[in-house]
Parts: C-alpha cells; sequence; structure tokens
C-alpha cells in the first residue's frame, strides 16, 4: 500500500490514481464532516431530470446524513438502500417526515453473485435493479468495507467491449478499502482500469483522514467519485 524509500520519500497507492478528469458542473459535498459525506457532480441538473431520478445506497450503516443532504437538494429523486449491519435507515431520514418516504430501504449485503438463502440474502446490482424495475441508476454509492473489489469487477465486466454499452450508472460515489491484498498494486490497477474501461472516468478524491488520526493506522481508505462517460445521461447530455 506504501512505500518509503531509504531517504524521506513517502506515498500511498492513492498517489498514483489521482482525480484527472472533470465534472461538467458544479461539483457539491453533501452529508456529514469528515467520513459519510459523498463529493456529487450536478447536484441541481439532476434535480431538474424528467426522467425518474434513482440513487442507490450500499453500506448504510447508522450515517444517513448524505442521503439526507441529497434529498433536500433533489427532492424529485428516490433512494433504494441496502445493509445487512443495520434494520433501517439513520436518524436523518427515519425522524423526517417529508424524506422517509422517497427512501426504500433492504437489511441485503452486496455481492458479486446471487444468494438469495444465505443471512443475510446478497445480490448483486443487476438483480437488484431488476428486483425494483430499474434501467439506470443516477448515483451509485457503495461502502462495503472491501466488498467493492469483486462486486464491482462482476458488475462492470459486460461493459467491457470498446464497441459496447455503456454502464447502466450516471456516477459511482465509493469509499475504496485498500487494505490487506487489495493494496496489491498490480491488482488494484487492473481493477481500476477496467472501471475505466467501462466508461467511468474519476473527477474527486477525499483521503479519509480520520481512520488514520483515529485509529492511528496506514492511509488504506479513500472516497472517490466518477462520472460515466460511456453512456447518455443527465450529466453528459439534454433532454433527461
Amino acid at each position: 500500500m506504501e512505500h518509503e524509500t531509504g531517504g524521506s520519500i513517502f506515498y500511498t497507492l492513492w498517489d498514483f490514481f489521482i482525480p484527472a478528469f472533470n465534472c461538467p458542473h458544479r461539483v457539491d459535498r453533501l452529508g456529514a464532516l469528515g467520513d459519510g459525506g459523498k463529493w456529487i457532480c450536478g447536484v441541481d441538473r439532476l434535480a431538474m431530470k424528467h426522467d425518474p431520478c434513482v440513487v442507490y445506497s450500499f453500506g448504510v450503516n447508522h450515517d444517513s446524513s448524505f442521503e439526507a443532504a441529497f434529498l433536500t437538494r433533489a427532492p424529485n429523486c428516490q433512494i433504494w438502500g441496502y445493509d445487512f449491519s443495520v434494520s433501517s435507515w439513520g436518524p436523518e431520514i427515519t425522524e423526517n417526515p417529508a424524506l422517509a418516504p422517497l427512501c426504500h430501504f433492504n437489511a441485503y449485503a452486496l455481492g458479486a453473485e446471487d444468494k438469495p438463502h444465505d443471512s443475510p440474502p446478497t445480490y448483486t446490482i443487476d438483480t437488484l435493479m431488476k428486483m425494483n424495475g430499474h434501467k439506470f441508476i443516477d448515483i451509485l454509492k457503495i461502502d462495503i468495507e472491501g466488498g467493492e473489489f469483486e462486486t464491482l469487477a462482476q458488475f462492470v465486466e459486460p461493459y467491457l467491449r470498446p464497441d459496447g454499452p455503456g454502464l447502466p450508472i450516471g456516477q459511482l460515489e465509493i469509499e475504496i478499502h485498500a487494505w490487506a491484498n487489495n493494496g496489491d498494486f498490480e491488482k488494484f490497477l487492473t481493477w481500476w482500469e477496467n472501471l475505466e474501461r467501462g466508461g467511468l472516468r474519476p473527477f474527486w478524491t477525499e483521503p479519509n483522514i480520520i481512520y488514520v488520526s483515529h485509529l492511528r493506522t496506514r492511509p488504506d481508505l479513500a472516497e472517490y467519485s466518477f462520472i460515466n462517460v460511456k453512456e447518455r445521461h443527465a450529466l453528459i447530455a439534454d433532454g433527461y
């Protein structure tokens, strides 16, 4: 994950994966300061969508500050949330009568294959989209403690052909957990390049410094925001 030379040079994995793309609209940080907030491209653009505005949030824990802040800005949207470690949204949603009807929750796990009879039940992104009747996700938010590697590898695989369709998402908000073998450079590079082959381009990053300072550990966690440039959607085309 990190490397230190015989001198004083120190670098991390994140130094090699910089957000080299620009969101073509305003970028806003929504949600709690520190851990929990997300950098979003074109919130106001999504708030004016003609088509249904759909958000998927994997990894809710007890903090729904991002979801609440987003819906306050874009009340035409709805959010589908999944987290097997809790039984509901956080108080930012459950205690707000205006936002609660816009949010749907299930205590499911996200995985690379469907295991509906497991405890907790596990589903892929594709299966959940079919269950919900969705063909496109405007914002896909993932914070699943390292499970993002296997899950996203499976999700993007059908969309890797240069002449094929784009991923059915507008943008990806993800906390990357590069601990243990996930921080292996060659393995991480292959995973990252497949995200790019699927059309995703990073436009923002925020290292999780709270994780470092609170636990006195390595900088293994970082938030990244990606925009999909391969598929036509509200952030890169008019008429949506």
